[in-house]
């Protein structure tokens, strides 16, 4: 493995302590931004917040941002935004966390389980146009940019457009992550280039946290104002909207000025300052914590290379420069002839934390009973193979070596 890669490397942890799947890394100026925060006037609505909009803008390239409190909310406001209520349908791979399905679904909305491509767990074309014929029609398409890589969005959207659905980009595993489009321009995930809106999860195992958050981007004021009052009880303080004269203009003609309307109800979906001031120096960081990722993975590649066909990583798409929010390896678990169930516990006795990612959503009990869905064998596939190993902007090489070797004395190697 090349020292060159893996470079610039974080101070180790403590050799015997415990390696989650997931963690955050959070540093002096994190606490310090935090701290600032928190002597000022405002601890929500507050400055933190217009400044972390701005900044993910510039991040991501996009013309708007409206933060809020998480990823869940952030799909539910994306949802509706695009008004996914009832009568209307949205396509989801079922691999995925529950929210991606029930944001929409809590606004009435049916959902159609879409299957992907079993060595990468993505929406392929082939899946959303199948999905599409069992529906009949839809609304929306949901399109999961899986543990921080993309797929054929280009494409996607182009059947998507062709049916008149509008599209959400689930980007919560994919801050950091370029696209290469076919005429070889790179754009972030969150640019909405082929999308209409872009959802962000802030949540500590993310490649940035905010504790908990979340974000949505567009390029369309009307829908970036919509966001904006998803977000915020469906209050307006804009004049131009006002509907009572009588109550909301004083005799001069101005606006009253403790007044708002509510034209539709929503929830309280808004992020504090204190999670602003977080994400907007953990954002600073992002091309670092991206770096040290990355490597991570390249590191896990070299060392179970010798592994295969038994343990394989990932297979990588094309158009994808991934930021890796979680690292899957797919494991032939009746090959070697251990349960999934006990080669983790026998990992956590190591002191190696694992997850899976994710049980197809299509058979949850609720989405089973509720919707009918035909056997989705790539998703099923992905599943049964799917084990998420340490991955974090904390770790060394020392680290994921550690992980290979507790991992392959498990498995009998």
């Amino acid at each position: 493995m090349s020292s060159r890669a893996l470079r610039s490397e974080p101070a180790k942890l403590p050799r015997n302590s415990f390696l989650p799947y997931g963690r955050q890394v959070i540093e002096d100026d994190d606490i310090a931004a935090v701290a600032e925060a928190m002597r000022g006037d405002l601890l929500t609505t507050g400055p933190y917040v217009a400044r972390f909009e701005a900044a993910l803008c510039r991040v991501v390239g996009a013309k708007h941002a409206a933060v809020c409190a998480n990823g869940t909310a952030a799909l539910h406001m994306a949802a509706r935004a695009l008004d996914l209520g009832p009568g209307t349908k949205v396509i989801v791979p079922s691999i995925t966390f529950l929210a991606t399905a029930s944001a929409p679904h809590m606004n009435g909305a049916d959902i159609v389980f879409a299957d992907v491509d079993p060595e990468t767990g993505l929406m392929r074309p082939e899946d959303l146009e199948a999905a599409l014929e069992r529906a009949g029609h839809a609304d929306a398409v949901f399109n999961v940019h899986l543990n921080g890589q993309c797929g054929a969005i280009e494409e996607i959207a182009r059947i998507a457009r062709g049916h008149g659905a509008k599209i959400v980009d689930d980007s919560c595993h994919a801050i950091g992550t370029g696209y290469v489009a076919s005429d070889g321009q790179v754009s972030q995930i969150g640019s909405n280039a082929f999308c209409d809106l872009s959802v962000f999860s802030f949540h500590p195992v993310k490649s940035i946290a905010m504790g908990e958050g979340g974000a949505v981007t567009s390029n369309d004021p009307d829908l970036a104002k919509r966001l904006v009052l998803a977000r915020n009880h469906g209050m307006t303080r804009d004049p131009a909207q006002f509907q009572n004269a009588d109550d909301a203009f004083d005799t001069d003609g101005t606006p009253n000025p403790w007044y708002y309307e509510l034209h539709e109800p929503e929830f309280n979906w808004r992020a504090n300052d204190i999670q602003c001031a977080l994400g907007l120096s953990q954002l600073g960081k992002l091309g670092r914590f991206v770096a040290r990722r990355r490597s991570i993975a390249a590191a896990y590649d070299t060392l179970l290379a010798p592994f295969a066909p038994l343990i394989r990583p990932l297979a990588r798409t094309r158009p994808s420069l991934p930021a890796w929010h979680l690292y899957v390896a797919r494991i032939d678990f009746a090959r070697a002839g251990i349960s999934r169930a006990h080669a983790m516990r026998a990992l956590a006795e190591r002191g190696i934390g694992t997850q899976v990612h994710y049980f197809p959503v299509h058979r949850q009990p609720y989405y089973a009973r509720r919707f009918e869905t035909p056997k989705l064998p790539g998703a099923e596939r992905y599943y049964e193979r799917a084990l998420s190993l340490p991955l974090s902007a904390a770790m060394t090489s020392d680290d994921a070596q550690r992980v290979v070797n507790a991992l392959t004395k498990v498995l009998g190697f």
